[in-house]
């Protein structure tokens, strides 16, 4: 199997997430700067402090929901050094920094309002809904945020399936809508010049059309280009089942191990589900594998998937490859199917590799023929722990004693949630350096 090898960065490079996160920051920062010196110019056009509280706090809000956008366009620059996982998390906290900012607007207009004409705050709002243009339909953005925040909380989410939080989640964009068709309605600053009315136009106009060209545009590029299709369907275990998948010109999608796809089989009682599943081997140009353990409906029935289904995949997606790298040799560690993306690493990486796999019993060693084989090829250590959750076969003393120099070297670590807090504890108080710790949520990656 050809596989593509990439040297590790050099102590003094500039690391990849560092630069897109900075990346990240300044351009919001920027952006901030930007709406502030447009409010200031505009004039504050009230004496009520409450008013220009209000218009402000209406102005942070709509840079935040583009911003939002931005975070959740899966843009690859973005995603392959930032990844899904930590981007959806700071999607999570914008939203919730864009429910308080836009509540601060609604209450501190009204009340502000409501101060002017002396009408309750209640009669007040009652009255802008009726007699300005727009506000009705701010009111509908702000009531559809605050139900899309009440079921992101994480009790909520909880007790939500994944289908009815992913359906409630989509009627943000008819939010975001109803909020820049408010903004051009009622919006002081907007008007105020043509720069400020360029700008704003400018930045939703960037906002939506990342989201168009991360999510709708390149999916269906890609795929319309490499025409996947299921080669190959073999079963590892009892519960567990490969899939091989070629297509057209596959040397030319820019994946890498580590990375995962979301898979769509396109059957007649499966094209509507899209699992994200890793790859379980480097990608060589020829063939993409992912490795699956059944853990509900979706997962359990690709053992039935027959060859030659078309295969709709969006991706790839993850930041859990070799680019960032930091020295020269690493530790690998694995618990359960979380094996996938680490035996497609261990294939890639070149230096000296110790890899640690954790599972409960010998026969839930998943892939380990393969990784015995990989190891033996590449010169890696491999050690399988095995055994019940309690003791901690993962605490520091025995990581130390498995690999002495961690500390030194770059850690690649995917497994369980519960395996993966415990594991970056060990890593803490062994004291290896945040930057040489690289890992991505079970929940996407696996």
């Amino acid at each position: 199997m050809t596989t593509v090898q990439s040297p590790p960065a050099p102590p003094t490079a500039l690391r990849p997430r560092a630069v897109a996160r900075t990346g990240l920051y300044a351009v919001l920062a920027a952006n901030a700067a930007v709406v502030t010196y447009f409010f200031v110019g505009a004039g504050f056009g009230a004496s009520n402090a409450l008013l220009v509280l209000g218009r402000l706090a209406g102005l942070y809000g709509a840079l935040l929901m583009a911003f939002q956008l931005l975070l959740v366009a899966r843009l690859p620059w973005l995603d392959r050094r930032i990844g899904m996982d930590r981007l959806t998390s700071w999607h999570r906290w914008t939203g919730f920094g864009i429910l308080w900012t836009l509540l601060a607007h609604a209450v501190f207009l009204t009340f502000g309002y409501a101060d002017s004409s002396g009408l309750d705050p209640v009669a007040q709002l009652v009255d802008l809904a009726e007699t300005v243009e727009g506000v009705l339909r701010a009111v509908a953005a702000l009531v559809i945020i605050l139900v899309v925040g009440a079921v992101s909380g994480r009790l909520a989410r909880r007790r939500l399936a994944y289908e009815t939080w992913h359906f409630i989640h989509l009627y943000t964009y008819l939010a975001v809508v109803l909020a820049f068709t408010h903004q051009v309605a009622v919006g002081t600053t907007f008007t105020a010049s043509s720069a400020a009315t360029a700008y704003w136009y400018t930045l939703w106009g960037v906002a939506l059309g990342a989201v168009l060209a991360g999510r709708v545009v390149l999916p269906l590029w890609r795929n319309a280009r490499h025409r996947l299709r299921v080669s190959a369907v073999v079963p590892e275990s009892d519960d567990v089942v490969s899939v091989y998948v070629t297509g057209r010109d596959l040397d030319r999608l820019p994946a890498r191990a580590g990375q995962f796809f979301l898979w769509r089989f396109l059957t007649r009682d499966r094209w509507w589900q899209a699992n994200p599943f890793s790859l379980s081997a480097a990608p060589d140009g020829r063939t993409l594998r992912l490795t699956v353990k059944a853990a509900g409906a979706g997962s359990a029935g690709l053992r039935g998937i027959q060859v030659g289904t078309r295969v709709f995949a969006e991706g790839p997606y993850g930041a859990f490859t070799a680019l960032h790298r930091t020295r020269p040799e690493s530790v690998l560690i694995a618990g359960g199917v979380g094996v996938t993306p680490i035996r497609a690493l261990l294939e890639e990486l070149d230096g000296h590799a110790v890899v640690v796999y954790r599972v409960a019993t010998d026969k839930d060693a998943v892939l380990y023929g393969e990784l015995r084989e990989l190891a033996r090829a590449k010169g890696a250590e491999l050690h399988l722990v095995t055994g019940p959750v309690s003791p901690d076969r993962l605490a520091p003393a025995e990581l130390a004693r498995m690999v002495p120099d961690i500390a030194g070297r770059d850690v690649f670590l995917c497994g369980p949630p519960p395996m993966m807090h415990a594991v970056l504890g060990s890593l803490r108080e062994l004291g290896v350096p945040r930057p040489q710790i690289h890992f991505e949520r079970f929940s996407l990656a696996g």
